[in-house]
């Protein structure tokens, strides 16, 4: 029995011939795959034939890594932008002036990246987490500006000062709280990426205020 796409099967081998793969010639003439492999398996390509072949296979690869790049990225903005809605939404059932709720997220960063000697101190490289703890020292436990104190952690090939002035304007704090900054000779000869500023220690005297905040992240997570 003849297949109804027998009128087509000459031009099928032609373009098989010309270098054309099953798949394209499928979506170009609309002839199934299987009959196109019936086809073609008495179907013999020259070194030639076979070299264009592969050339089609090789840019047909490409397009499709690309735009299957492209299908990710847009995907990807797609599923970030959905996290940031639902983030936004959670965040904005919160009261932010609750300190309550300021202090439970400061003990959970200060449980991760607080120090536990006998200091309430964080060391971070993240302006934000060093704004945010600045910030939590003023409100929730008054401490004056000026018992806050930095130690910086350098690099051997940073500029102590123009470093000391960034921090100065990320946290808010006057510059005669920094103390010396500490410089890392193992490091030297070793190139630093641009956007690492280094590690600022923020510090206060009061070691309660870090016993209070080990405690509650603690006994948080015992109850929950």
């Amino acid at each position: 029995m003849k297949s109804r796409f027998e009128h087509l099967k000459k031009k099928a081998v032609v373009l098989r011939k010309d270098g054309s793969s099953i798949g394209s010639i499928e979506t170009r003439l609309g002839i199934p795959r299987s009959t196109l492999s019936y086809w073609f398996r008495d179907v013999v390509l020259s070194e030639k034939q076979k070299k264009v072949l592969e050339k089609h296979w090789r840019e047909g690869l490409i397009t499709a890594r690309i735009k299957a790049s492209a299908w990710h990225r847009t995907d990807k903005k797609i599923r970030v932008a959905k996290v940031a809605e639902s983030a936004e939404k959670m965040l904005g059932s919160l009261d932010m002036k609750d300190n309550t709720l300021v202090e439970l997220a400061l003990a959970f960063l200060y449980l991760g990246e607080g120090s536990k000697n006998n200091n309430t101190s964080i060391g971070t490289s993240d302006p934000r987490i060093g704004r945010f703890f600045v910030q939590c020292l003023k409100k929730i436990y008054a401490v004056p500006v000026e018992k806050i104190k930095c130690d910086l952690h350098l690099r051997a090939d940073q500029n102590p000062t123009i470093l000391e002035r960034y921090w100065t304007k990320e946290l808010g704090l006057p510059q005669k709280n920094f103390c010396k900054p500490s410089i890392d000779k193992r490091t030297e000869g070793k190139p630093t990426y641009p956007h690492y500023k280094g590690v600022c220690a923020i510090r206060c005297g009061k070691v309660e205020i870090q016993r209070r905040l080990m405690y509650i992240a603690s006994s948080f997570c015992n109850k929950i």
